[in-house]
Parts: C-alpha cells; structure tokens; sequence
C-alpha cells in the first residue's frame, strides 16, 4: 500500500453544516464581498485537498418533507417555521480528527455578518458498522457506480 493511500485510510469525513437564519430563509442572497469571501476560503480548502463538496442550499420554501409513519408517506411542503433548524448550506471535508474541522471552521467568513451557527458531524464511514463481507462489497460497489456514473465534483 503506498504512504499516500495509507494516510488518506486515516483520514475521517465531516459535514460542515450552516444554519439558517431568517435573512437565508427569506432568500436574501449573500453580497459579491461574501462570496468573494467564501471563494477565498473554497480555494484554501480546496488547495489543502481536504474539500470533498461544498454548496449553499435555497431556502425551505423551496422544499419538503416526507414524514414516515409505518408504512405512511406525508409530504409538507415548505416553508418550515423553526429556522435554527434548517441547513443554509454545507461542506464535506476529509481530515484527520474533529480538531482539525474545527480549526478549519473557526476560519470560515461569517455568512450573515451577525449570529450565525456552525455544526460540524462525523460522517459515518463502512467501517463503523459490523456488517457482513458481501454487504461490505455491495457498499464498495454502489460507490464505484456512482464514481462511474458521476466523478468526483
């Protein structure tokens, strides 16, 4: 195994979560500054190769929900009230430790200029599940196909 594939098998996945907040959820766009901002620290990531994906989402009045009960499906259309709730946008990024995401984060421009939040999650990964050999390979397989089907963005 070569020293690059070996240290990238110790590498941990995060969702880099952005809350929203009322000016998100009413649709107010970010100024030039603030995506110029965030291009700027895009670029840092992306140069440091540890930025997997990254997007900003468009508000919950844009959306749904399907709630599961049994075997019952209820779509609500959005928007969704409790705004300290909802995703504004996200990052993934591969690093080594749940420091070093915060690190990371503690640099990101401040979306609104005002309050805002940050969530940073571990992303599970196939080995963090005692599962079989052959779901284990069915899990590989279906990431190959999306490769396949998709790249890498």
């Amino acid at each position: 195994m070569s020293q690059a594939h070996s240290e990238r098998d110790k590498q941990m996945r995060f969702m880099v979560i952005v809350k929203a907040t009322a000016e998100t959820e009413a649709g107010v766009m970010p100024s030039e500054e603030m995506i110029s901002a965030m291009t700027a620290f895009n670029e840092e990531l992306v140069k440091a190769g540890v930025m997997l994906a990254g997007e900003g989402l468009h508000p919950s009045s844009k959306g749904a929900r399907v709630y599961f009960e049994g075997d019952k499906r209820t779509v609500v259309d959005g928007p969704f009230a409790e705004t300290k709730e909802l995703i504004a946008g996200f990052w993934l990024l591969e690093l080594k430790s749940l420091e070093e995401a915060v690190e990371w984060v503690k640099r990101v421009p401040n979306p609104t200029g005002e309050q805002s939040q940050i969530e940073i999650r571990q992303v599970f990964s196939p080995e963090d599940f005692d599962i079989s050999d052959e779901l284990r390979q069915r899990e590989a397989a279906l990431a190959d196909e999306i490769k396949a089907q998709h790249g890498t963005r």
